[in-house]
């Protein structure tokens, strides 16, 4: 509906439109009614979901491909300053908008959950979208990854809801005001923009304070996240409440049973809404976690918990969250985005309780050259918790190399934490390396942030020769 752009986004044309937080804003846009157009380095599904919207799409970077009618530029942080499009929005005096206040007006006349931390926050916001859609309630969402029901990122709905990833990598979470946030865990991560845990704590701070008075803040059992509630505590505007196992907690995961792929949950709310018990249909705690934070989310919304939590068991993962890529010859191959340790270790732990019996075997690729440095040793270490490892070169994404930093800090580190691992230095290789190592009954794990969710396929067809 046109009524829903806001102003001066019309006609947006968005450099780098086929990364997960650009499409969605995009997706969101086309289906209002705008005029979208934008720009990407390559081919991709998301440019043709885009294309079947209504948006022009163009390939590759040219000053030509931002037309002269065009109302705003949007821009993430990764946009290098040089990038031609965007001097040529400032020769036609096109205003530049960063996608963060894009996603901001997009939201801002609906009621609203925000949901952030280090960790999870794609699982969670997917969690909640599919649950209020399950409930009928046609909600809008905007998601760093692909839905595996719906199979997209994000939605324009006519209910009054939304439900949005907040990206704390480069503050831009900062910008919004979310009727209730949900905090999963406070750890210091994207080195490259934060020199220390003050400066991710008051982030974190910043963003809180633009909840309005009278909303909610969900923080779960993490340290960082409680550490953060602590912080925050001075507000009486604000209601904050604790999601965990811990018995202070204030919606108690009284038990998480695991079943292989899935769990079966038992969450104690307060007041008159007593026990519940629900289905997360994909394996390990930290999904569970999530599923419950999302539960107190819409609880707070003031949606009926019993209908909530049964339509939380319609979820069925996102793409890249242990996501099942197929199986060949016995041997089953997920994927996983994890590449802070935090997140490997839930993931691989996940999958170890999942596999039982069977052996687990490991493809990692370290994604930022920054992170590398500050936590490969911690990367390495996480990689013991699988039966043996290969270790691809770093995955740079927007990052210049560092002397000296390279994958070996984590090889170096796994072997000394006793696991056995091997480095691989050639991508394409991989699938040979792969099958060479997976016996029938065998679990394949792909992880990182990088582009080695595209081994998942190639090592299926591997297989199956």
């Amino acid at each position: 509906m046109a009524s829903g752009i806001p102003n001066a986004m019309e006609r947006p044309h968005f450099i780098g439109i086929g990364g997960a937080g650009m499409s969605g804003i995009a997706k969101i846009l086309a289906q209002r009614g705008a005029k979208v157009a934008g720009s990407d380095a390559k081919e991709s599904a998301t440019a043709d979901a885009l294309r079947a919207l209504g948006a022009t799409v163009h390939i590759g970077h040219a000053a030509e491909h931002l037309a002269d009618d065009a109302s705003c530029v949007v821009v993430s942080s990764a946009i290098r300053a040089d990038n031609p499009e965007l001097a040529r929005a400032a020769e036609l005096g096109v205003p530049v908008v960063h996608r963060s206040d894009a996603l901001a007006a997009l939201m801002r006349t609906s009621r609203t959950i925000a949901v952030a931390g280090t960790h999870g926050k794609t699982t969670t916001t997917s969690m909640l979208a599919v649950a209020l859609t399950e409930l009928g309630l046609d909600p809008s969402y905007a998601i760093g990854g692909d839905l595996a029901g719906p199979g997209t990122n994000a939605r324009h709905g006519d209910g009054d809801l939304f439900v949005a990833e907040a990206d704390e990598s480069d503050r831009s979470f900062q910008k919004y005001d979310p009727d209730v946030a949900i905090v999963l865990n406070v750890e210091l991560d994207h080195h490259a923009n934060y020199a220390s845990m003050d400066e991710i704590y008051e982030s974190f701070e910043a963003f809180v304070a633009k909840i309005p008075a009278g909303g909610t803040l969900v923080v779960g059992e993490h340290a960082g996240a409680r550490e953060l509630a602590a912080r925050v505590s001075g507000r009486p505007d604000l209601t904050v409440v604790t999601v965990g196992e811990d018995e202070g907690a204030d919606v108690r995961i009284r038990s998480i049973t695991p079943h292989g792929m899935t769990s079966e949950v038992t969450v104690v709310l307060p007041d008159a809404a007593g026990e519940i018990t629900f289905t997360v249909s994909v394996p390990g705690r930290h999904y569970a976690h999530n599923a419950a934070a999302a539960l107190a989310a819409g609880v707070r919304l003031g949606l009926d918990p019993a209908g909530l939590a049964q339509a939380l068991t319609a979820y069925t993962g996102v793409g890249r969250r242990l996501q099942l890529k197929g199986e060949a010859k016995g041997v089953q191959v997920i994927d996983s985005y994890a590449h802070h340790p935090t997140e490997m270790t839930a993931d691989l732990e996940a999958m170890r309780a999942a596999a039982g019996d069977r052996r687990l075997l490991v493809v990692f690729q370290p994604h930022l050259f920054s992170r590398t440095q500050e936590l490969g040793t911690e990367m390495g270490q996480a990689l013991a918790l699988a039966d043996a490892s290969v270790v691809l070169d770093i995955y740079p994404a927007r990052e210049d190399p560092i002397p000296g930093v390279t994958s070996a800090m984590i090889t170096d580190a796994a072997q000394a934490a006793g696991a056995r691992v091997t480095a691989v230095h050639d991508k394409a290789s991989v699938p040979d390396v792969v099958a060479g190592m997976a016996a029938p009954g065998d679990l394949v794990l792909t992880m990182g942030a990088g582009d080695v969710t595209d081994l998942g396929p190639r090592i299926l067809a591997r297989l199956s020769d």
